[in-house]
C-alpha cells in the first residue's frame, strides 16, 4: 500500500511540474491546506480518490493516469474481466478496482470498492468531491453517512447522491463489503 501511495505522490509532483502549478493552487483545487497537500506529495498522507478525481477534472488528466500511471488507450470499448481491473489499495480499510481504466475520455469512473471492517469505535472518514456518485452494494452490509444522515445499505441496495456533501462508509457485521461505485 505505501509504495502505491508514494507512486501516486510522485505522479502528482510530475503533474504539477509539467503544468507549472504551484502548491497553493493545487491545495485550493483539492480543498485542503497547503500543509495537507504537501503531505500528499510526500507520500506520507493517503490521497483520497475523490481528491484525485478533482485534480483530474481541473487539469484534464485521466484519473487512471494519476492512480495507476497508465494512460487509457481504448476509445470504442474496454473490457474488464472479473477480478482483473487495475487495483490499488488506498488504505487498509478500502481497496479500489477500476473497471474502465483503459477507456479514454470517460464520462464516469466506475470502481469495485471493498471496505474492510473496522472497530466499532473507529469514526468514519468523510470526504467530498465535485459531481455525483452511485453506489450498488454487491456483498455485505454497510453504513453510509451523507452529511449527518446514516443509512444502512444491504446487498442489492443502491444509492445515488450529491458527492459535494460530506460522505463516508463503514462495513457492518464484522465482514467486508463490496460495492460498485460510479463517480460522475
Amino acid at each position: 500500500m505505501d509504495d502505491q501511495i508514494k507512486q501516486i505522490a510522485e505522479r502528482l509532483i510530475g503533474l504539477r511540474d509539467a503544468l507549472d502549478i504551484d502548491i497553493k493552487d493545487m491545495a485550493e483545487t483539492c480543498g485542503v491546506t497547503e500543509e495537507i497537500y504537501k503531505g500528499y506529495e510526500s507520500g506520507n498522507i493517503d490521497i483520497p480518490v475523490s481528491t484525485l478525481h478533482q485534480i483530474s477534472i481541473k487539469y484534464g488528466v485521466d484519473l487512471s493516469a494519476l492512480m495507476f500511471g497508465d494512460e487509457p488507450r481504448m476509445n470504442s470499448y474496454f473490457l474488464t474481466r472479473k477480478g482483473k481491473g487495475a487495483a490499488v489499495e488506498r488504505t487498509k480499510a478500502y481497496k479500489y478496482q477500476s473497471l474502465a481504466a483503459g477507456f479514454m475520455n470517460r464520462k464516469a469512473d466506475p470502481f469495485i470498492v471493498t471496505v474492510e471492517p473496522t472497530t466499532e469505535t473507529q469514526s468514519i472518514h468523510l470526504n467530498t468531491h465535485p459531481g455525483q456518485e452511485f453506489n450498488l452494494v454487491l456483498e455485505g452490509r454497510v453504513m453510509l453517512q451523507i452529511g449527518t444522515k446514516e443509512l444502512i445499505l444491504e446487498e442489492g441496495d443502491s444509492i445515488y447522491f450529491d458527492a459535494n456533501r460530506p460522505h463516508g462508509m463503514k462495513a457492518l457485521d464484522g465482514k467486508s463489503v463490496k460495492f460498485l461505485a460510479i463517480i460522475i
